[in-house]
């Protein structure tokens, strides 16, 4: 048995602790191991396709990134192209892709990636590669799986950040709004929020109106406790609003959301009339040494997605439905998007200990 593994997406604590199980797993099984650099570029020659061996893998499971680099401009479903006059095209390069891996000889795949990576992996399945999902995403967002990999460091990365917030918005009396990640779904606004006793928390699931959360924050001034902590998810809005865009997106890239941090600390100053300052947390969620649960977690990870492929369950995403790590099929995984549940308890809980959600 020949496998390949590709990482495709943004990165994520934890991702060279899977390739380290998985390909260990693998050897171990006598299995040969080819990484695929930068998601599917290496099939498609604009990359390398390399041995992994335990070599290899040695040291690298405390360690962030991916040791076989990553992209979220590789769709070969839609693969971008410079035509002569400059301009970019997208392509379908699906069949070249799926040829190139027979001429390596590539028995199956383990694409690990976020709802994206494993929407190509669901296509290049339903054209006859066989493959095995493990999903990978800070933000949490994705379906059948309690947890992912990498969401635990991003919460600790934020919550390490509101702590040292709160020192500083005391000191000097002030409001601090913090910008975390979460596109679609709040879970890193809601438990660094929650775990690091924020004031207000914004979060896509819940639109905001600005002059609750400016209630909140008076509410406190009057009570003596002159500082507050925002955090807010870059995905918010608020009610009747729309999402906040930074820039241009490049050919191939989803829309880049953020820079909401800024207008709200504006407004809030501007409506309470407290000294306001505004961060951006952005990539410093993504980088890192993995926790130990998300180092243990993508561990896990690996060595199922080999047992998967062992169980020829092809179509199929590793997934943690504690208190076992399970296979289900990737089509479920995809049906419907994982955002927070309003009537949760954590979010349930934070109301009742006095964080607002704006609403």
């Amino acid at each position: 048995m020949r496998i390949a593994i590709s990482t495709g997406g943004g990165d994520a604590p934890g991702l060279n602790a899977v390739i380290r199980a998985a390909v260990l797993s693998a050897i171990n099984r006598g299995w040969e191991v080819l990484g695929i650099k930068r998601g599917f570029a290496g099939l498609m020659g604009e990359d390398e396709v390399v041995p992994l061996t335990k070599d290899s893998v040695r040291g690298i499971a405390h360690l962030g990134g991916t040791i076989l680099r990553t992209t979220n401009r590789g769709n070969p479903f839609h693969y971008p192209r410079k035509i002569a006059d400059g301009t970019i095209v997208e392509e379908d390069r699906s069949d070249e892709l799926i040829e190139n891996a027979k001429g390596l000889g590539i028995d199956a795949l383990i694409s690990i990636g976020g709802d994206g990576s494993l929407t190509i992996a669901k296509l290049l399945c339903d054209k006859g590669m066989k493959i095995v999902g493990v999903p990978k995403t800070i933000d949490n967002d994705v379906s059948g799986t309690i947890t992912t990999f990498g969401f635990d460091t991003a919460v600790n990365t934020a919550l390490e950040a509101i702590d040292k917030l709160h020192t500083t918005a005391e000191s000097h009396d002030r409001v601090i709004v913090l910008e975390v990640m979460g596109r679609d779904s709040g879970f890193i606004a809601l438990h660094s929020g929650v775990a690091g006793t924020a004031d207000v928390i914004l979060i896509p699931e819940i639109p905001y109106d600005i002059n609750k959360v400016c209630d909140k924050i008076m509410s406190r001034d009057r009570a003596g406790r002159h500082f507050s902590i925002v955090v807010v998810a870059e995905g918010a809005y608020p009610l009747g609003g729309m999402v906040s865009l930074i820039g241009d997106s490049l050919p191939g890239q989803a829309r880049r959301l953020g820079g909401l941090c800024e207008p709200i600390a504006r407004e809030i100053q501007r409506i309470t009339g407290k000294e306001t300052r505004s961060l951006v947390l952005g990539h410093l969620q993504r980088g890192g040494m993995p926790t130990g649960y998300d180092r243990l977690l993508a561990t896990r990870f690996g060595g199922s997605a080999v047992r998967a492929v062992a169980a020829r369950q092809w179509g199929h995403m590793v997934a943690l439905q504690s208190p076992h790590i399970v296979a289900i099929p990737i089509e479920a995984a995809l049906r419907e998007p994982k955002r927070v549940d309003p009537t949760h308890d954590v979010v349930l809980t934070a109301r009742e200990t006095g964080i607002s959600f704006g609403d």
